[in-house]
């Protein structure tokens, strides 16, 4: 958390004075060549593997966001930016907090205090909806498709601002026909992308697994997020599905769209995200490019448990050996 000593902030890129009084990136900050930060993974490079580092470009950011149930703390993030149009994962073992961070931050849920912003604009108390509207979405683990409606009628559900949902409209179709087509040629572009146009008058309810994850996420584009959010989307996945999803999962960067994941297949964290933020118990212990997370110590421990009781020298493992022995005889 920003404290007295923080030097002065141009949005959340930490400035310093030149001699001139003009403020400059920090050191070691990644510039585009007209001066100012880069965004996407670019904007990542270079950047300390730390809880809470300042992003060049932050779409979110969170402050404080607490939530509690009763006397459990399930969530406590301090500070987090999430870099524009790059691929973030939110990993931890279970229980720690991730699905629960992610409802608070897309109106599912009320904190029990903080704050967070998405494009500059404060969300706290925003419903569900509106946060959609403003270009943030979200997939669930288990999916919501609506099994007895079909997978195009699923797809026009996510469209925003048709004119048709108006009672007195809908009384005189040629005030929304025009647009329904519109929806329903970008509804069968998506279903066409991710090879489910075959299925587009099938229940939804008769897709596989991967199938419903897929029609989801193409659900959620109807949309056109900025940010899309997904919640463990290889959970009950096919193998056979399980590339394609990948696929699409870095289409979406290729888009322009930021990504936030939830995941636990770390073969998939290392594949596809740019930067990755560790909970445990509520709280983020650690974040940084996949390779210099996974080797951190406090990871580790958070997955496996950390080894409090092990030997630090060779003379304490002798100690523990002897004692041991001398327990069993």
């Amino acid at each position: 958390m920003p404290t007295d000593a923080t030097p002065p902030t141009r949005g959340s890129v930490p400035l310093t004075p030149d001699t001139s009084g003009s403020p400059v990136a920090r050191i070691g900050e990644p510039t585009s060549p007209g001066g100012g930060a880069r965004t996407g993974a670019a904007g990542l490079a270079g950047l300390e593997p730390r809880v809470g580092v300042p992003k060049p470009d932050p779409i979110l950011v969170a402050d404080g966001v607490t939530r509690a149930f009763g006397g459990l703390v399930a969530v406590e993030v301090e500070h987090l930016e999430v870099q524009r149009g790059a691929i973030t994962a939110l990993i931890g073992p279970n229980g720690a907090g991730k699905t629960t961070f992610f409802n608070l931050l897309t109106g599912f849920d009320k904190p029990s205090a903080g704050t967070w912003t998405f494009e500059g604009k404060k969300l706290g108390g925003v419903p569900a909806y509106k946060v959609a509207r403003l270009g943030m979405v979200r997939t669930f683990q288990l999916t919501k498709a609506l099994s007895r409606m079909s997978v195009l009628e699923n797809m026009r559900l996510g469209a925003t601002n048709q004119r048709g949902e108006n009672f007195f409209r809908a009384l005189v179709p040629g005030m929304w026909t025009g647009q329904q087509r519109k929806v329903d040629e970008r509804a069968h572009s998506l279903l066409g992308r991710f090879k489910l146009d075959a299925k587009a008058g099938d229940f939804a309810g008769s897709l596989s697994g991967g199938q419903r994850k897929l029609l989801e996420m193409a659900r959620a584009l109807m949309v056109e997020p900025t940010m899309v959010m997904l919640d463990e989307p290889m959970a009950g996945v096919n193998p056979a599905l399980t590339q394609s999803l990948l696929g699409h999962v870095k289409d979406l960067r290729e888009q322009g769209m930021t990504v936030l994941f939830v995941e636990h297949d770390m073969d998939m964290v290392r594949d596809i995200s740019d930067w990755v933020v560790v909970m445990a118990q509520g709280r983020v212990v650690a974040e940084g490019p996949p390779d210099v997370v996974m080797a951190d110590q406090a990871v580790i421990d958070a997955y496996l448990g950390g080894h409090h009781d092990a030997p630090l020298t060779f003379e304490q493992e002798q100690a523990q050996l002897e004692a041991a022995q001398e327990d069993h005889r």
